[in-house]
This record gives C-alpha cells, structure tokens and sequence, in this order.
C-alpha cells in the first residue's frame, strides 16, 4: 500500500498526460473515431496501456527517474523518426545539392530539369550514359558534334583502325580531323536523346566534348548564377 501512495503521482501524470493528448487528437480527427468499433478499439488499447504501464510502476525494482530518463529518450527518438520521415524530400533534395558541389558532373533533378554547378575552373562537366557507358563530358556550345576522346571511343566499343578520319574542324589550335559516328543513345539524367550525330577527335584529348548535336535537340538550356540547367 505505501508503495502505491508513494507512485500514485505517476498515474495521475500518465492519465493527465492521456486525455490531454486524446483530447487534441480528437479535436484535430474528429472523424476518426466516429463509428462504434474504432471507439471499441480505442478503450481496449487504453486498458492494455494502463495494465502494462500499472504493472511497470508498482514493480519493486521501478524507479522513477530512470523511467523519466528512458522515457524522455524514447520520445525524442520517436520526435526524430517523426521528423525525418516528414521531411525526408527536403532532406533528400538537399543532400543531392550537397553532393552536387562535392561532384558538381552529378547534377540535381528538379521539376524534369537537370542542373549542373560548374567546376572549380569556371566549366561544365556533365556525367552522362552513353550507349550503356559512364562518361565525364566537357560541354562545349562551339562544338557543333559531341566530340569523343580516342580513349572514350575505345570504351564505347569503337575500332579506331577502321573509323575514317576525314572530318575537318576548326580549333582555337588550329585544324584537327575528326571520324563521323552516331551514338544510340545519349542519356543525362532524365532527359534522353537518340541518335546523336558525334565524332571520334584523331587526336589525344583529356575529355570528350558535349557539342550542339546534343543541346539543339533539347527543348532548352541556359546558365545562371554559375549553374547549367538542361531541360528535355
């Protein structure tokens, strides 16, 4: 008996706490208890909490403020879960905007749009699949093809030994020549292009270039703020 007196406290904050928080449960749903067996299942979840929770409290070995420290616990990794299941997009877009500055070639996918920060050196490099392969491309608006490196062509599955290189281009480093191939599919992101009219440099280069025969068959793109922004 004196053991009950001295932990009756307890059950008059669990009640307390109870009905305060049935209260402002029913206010904000009201239609949720509205039929007779949702009540039902009401006052039987009740009962159990307050059998198991009674048997908790009188237990010899109970003490209070070891039950409020792990009870507090709980709540707040329950507030936590709560909280990041709430805003798990938020989170989501803002970790992909976080590695996209880390990596800026990753992009971030918004709306049907890609956007791409620029490098440390003022440029844009995009990470695109192209015929099934993972590509780092440089984009270059002054190339009218995609132009690929030797290197990345071999990736690709192309015999440089048999690509004839008769196309001629203009370079700020003067005139270089360039074998025509056709890519089936360039893929960014979201946006995916067929057919894409491309060229094998004859020439050693540190990255392939992402050219205008890609970008004039996208709806748009544009710079701003030192981001590039693709849209299909």
């Amino acid at each position: 008996m004196a053991s009950f007196r001295s932990r009756w406290p307890w059950f008059l904050a669990v009640g307390l706490v109870l009905t305060l928080l049935l209260a402002l449960l029913w206010r904000r749903f009201p239609e949720a208890l509205g039929a007779r067996e949702e009540r039902a299942s009401l006052v039987h979840g009740l009962l159990l909490l307050v059998f198991v929770g009674g048997a908790v409290v009188l237990h010899p070995r109970f003490r209070a403020k070891r039950a409020l420290a792990a009870t507090l616990v709980w709540l707040g990794v329950g507030a936590l879960l709560f909280v990041t299941y709430t805003y798990r997009f938020d989170f989501e877009s803002i970790g992909k905007r976080l590695l996209s500055e880390l990596v800026p070639g990753l992009g971030v996918v918004e709306d049907g749009e890609i956007s791409f920060r620029a490098s440390a050196g003022g440029h844009f490099v995009v990470e695109a699949e192209v015929d099934g392969v993972t590509l780092r491309l440089l984009v270059d608006t002054g190339a009218s093809d995609v132009v690929l490196s030797p290197a990345d062509a071999r990736r690709l599955g192309f015999a440089l030994e048999s690509l004839s290189f008769t196309k001629r281009y203009r370079t700020a480093n003067g005139v270089v020549f360039g074998a025509p191939v056709r890519l089936n599919r360039v893929r960014i992101g979201p946006i995916s292009v067929s057919g894409v009219a491309a060229s094998v440099n004859g020439a050693p280069m540190t990255r392939s270039l992402l050219g205008m025969s890609f970008l004039d068959r996208l709806s748009g793109y544009e710079v701003r703020n030192g981001t590039l922004v693709l849209r299909p």
